[in-house]
């Protein structure tokens, strides 16, 4: 799965995505609170600033933009200032706008929201809610049936605001079918029969519950739910975002597939589901399986809930946080050219490595508390590990004591290691050109110039520190204690 998301984030081929559904101004007032109006009992904002961004259908156009997608949007605004004001944001964004038509008898939807200090206070929704005219109907259809063919597939992104009506949603999913295109729909109807033909629906928890006659107190009544709405939609699969919880895929006859958040800090939700869908969409049109497209989404949805209002999520962002997941999630002890790699995505995340080595026959407390000081240095700790081979060629034939699958395993244990490999040579200077440390560590029974490594790791810019050592605790003092206690006995 990872050399695929490799791929995707490597290939100049991006999909190209229509996108049908609700257009949405988002509007900010910026600012802070810190008195109360004498007027009534109600806080007063010092406006700081205003902004304007893409909400609704918009938005989800905006987040496939943001991942290198070509994108078609179909959807209506108002003949009115905000409509001239969404128009070009759009336009700025780079998303192909022929499919979007003007209204003279409603105005654009807007949501304005006060923001103080970080947190939202207040949101003020202007809309229209009523269905869209027969006559901007056939103007839809038409660009869809032009259009569709030629794409990689269609979002369906319905905010209940009249442009998804019975006749649109069929002109979607007929086309789709005859040009053999898959459709992904958020979902805001109650009556999931409506989406029918679609290939993926992705509701919240909330949307199912109030979709679902089934009442929902636990995974079983979920599963049920899931169940019952795939078939009542005849769609493939559905892609349930559950909040803290992560989102969870179900597919007909297939076990769910729980996927637990990875959100570090939650700022606010807004367009969390755009971005989900945006990010799954992408990666579904690219051929993804519907459990790696979810966990992209996953990912995405993770990254976006740390920024303040309606935000998309780049392609490098995502790259970045994928990167510090395969860190965070890979195992411990590694071959050489795994462990080359994964120093150098850690470096591209301006992650400082430390690296040192040694024999690590018995651990005792003066390795742990060496250790515990080498990672206070940086974020990653390396630990190169002497093969049984290498540490008989240093320490004689009678040792090591412990066989190098013992001593990786009992480092990897310790928190302080992150990543450890073994190595065969006498010295780990090949190792070191491999990893490329920012700081090479030693104890400080070793002068600097000592220090195995430290012409290399000085001529790229990097530095040799020496820790001090617990005194009197080595391996060779332990083993020679043991024996003459034996030998007392």
């Amino acid at each position: 799965m990872k050399s695929k998301f490799k791929h995707f984030f490597d290939s100049q081929k991006r999909p190209k995505v229509l996108v049908v559904g609700d257009l949405i101004l988002d509007e900010y007032i910026w600012g802070s609170v810190n008195r109360v109006s004498p007027e009534a009992p109600v806080p007063i904002l010092e406006s700081k600033s205003e902004n304007m961004a893409l909400g609704g259908a918009a938005n989800v156009a905006n987040n496939l933009v943001a991942l290198g997608c070509e994108v078609y949007l179909v959807g209506a605004i108002g003949q009115d200032e905000k409509g001239d004001r969404l128009l070009k944001l759009i336009q700025d964004r780079g998303i192909k706008t022929e499919g979007i038509y003007r209204f003279v008898h409603r105005p654009t939807t807007s949501k304005i929201r006060v923001i103080a200090h970080n947190q939202q206070i207040l949101r003020i929704d202007k809309e229209d809610n009523r269905p869209i005219t027969a006559e901007t109907e056939k103007k839809f259809i038409s660009f869809i049936n032009k259009t569709l063919p030629e794409m990689d597939g269609a979002i369906c992104s319905d905010y209940l605001k009249g442009v998804l009506t019975p006749k649109i949603l069929n002109a979607v999913m007929h086309r789709a079918k005859n040009s053999k295109k898959l459709v992904i729909i958020d979902p805001k109807q109650t009556d999931f029969s409506a989406y029918q033909g679609a290939t993926i629906i992705t509701p919240n928890l909330k949307e199912v519950e109030a979709a679902s006659p089934i009442k929902i107190n636990n995974d079983a009544d979920l599963e049920r739910s899931a169940e019952y709405l795939i078939g009542l939609a005849k769609c493939e699969a559905l892609l349930i975002t559950r909040g803290k919880d992560g989102m969870t895929l179900f597919q007909s006859k297939k076990d769910p597939v729980n996927i637990e958040t990875v959100a570090k800090e939650v700022y606010d939700v807004t367009g969390a589901g755009d971005t989900v869908i945006s990010v799954f969409g992408a990666a579904i049109f690219s051929n993804f399986e519907y459990d790696e497209a979810a966990r992209l989404a996953n990912m995405a949805a993770s990254i976006v809930v740390g920024k303040v209002g309606t935000a998309a999520v780049s392609l490098k962002e995502l790259n970045e946080f994928l990167e510090e997941e395969m860190l965070r999630t890979s195992k411990t002890i590694l071959e050489r050219d795994d462990l080359k790699k994964l120093a150098s995505q850690a470096k591209s995340t301006g992650k400082t490595i430390v690296f040192t080595n040694g024999c690590f026959d018995l651990i005792h407390g003066g390795h742990i508390e060496f250790l515990q000081k080498a990672k206070s240095l940086g974020d990653i700790l390396v630990v190169g590990l002497n093969s049984d081979s290498s540490v008989r060629g240093l320490k004689g034939e009678e040792r090591p004591i412990k066989r190098q699958e013992e001593r990786g395993n009992i480092l990897s244990a310790l928190k302080y290691v992150d990543y450890i490999s073994i190595f065969d040579e006498d010295t780990p200077e090949e190792l070191i050109r491999e990893v490329r440390p920012d700081i090479l560590v030693k104890g400080d029974d070793y002068s600097i110039d000592e220090v195995v490594g430290r012409e290399i790791v000085e001529g790229y810019g990097a530095r040799v520190q020496l820790i001090p050592i617990v005194k009197g605790l080595s391996t060779t003092n332990i083993v020679k204690k043991i024996l003459e206690n034996h030998n007392k006995s």
